[in-house]
């Protein structure tokens, strides 16, 4: 059930290692970043909107299967943004540093 939660953290922790690779940043700080991200956000949307939702549609398995599906979402989501912040920072270091 949570096969689409496992395949996103392992795609998100390529993503981010590739993304560094690609700007001459630090790879494995990058992957650590986005993994936690994904993660954080997976377990407190879990905890937070997974519950309450899951005892309401206890009677229909499909309805449960998506549902369960939304912390895994919302944690790709939210990796989306820490990557462009993380780029963003990059760009703005390699600015400061062409300046000088």
């Amino acid at each position: 059930m949570l096969y689409l939660a496992k395949f996103a953290g392992v795609a998100i922790l390529v993503w981010f290692y590739l993304t560094a690779k690609e700007r001459g940043q630090p790879t494995v700080q990058w992957a650590v970043i986005g993994l936690v991200g994904y993660w954080l956000t997976w377990w407190l949307v879990k905890l937070s909107v997974l519950h309450p939702l899951g005892d309401m549609l206890t009677k229909s398995p499909t309805s449960l299967f998506l549902v369960t599906q939304i912390p895994a979402i919302a944690g790709i989501i939210v990796s989306i943004f820490v990557r462009k912040k993380l780029i963003a920072n990059a760009s703005k270091e390699s600015a400061q540093g062409n300046d000088n």
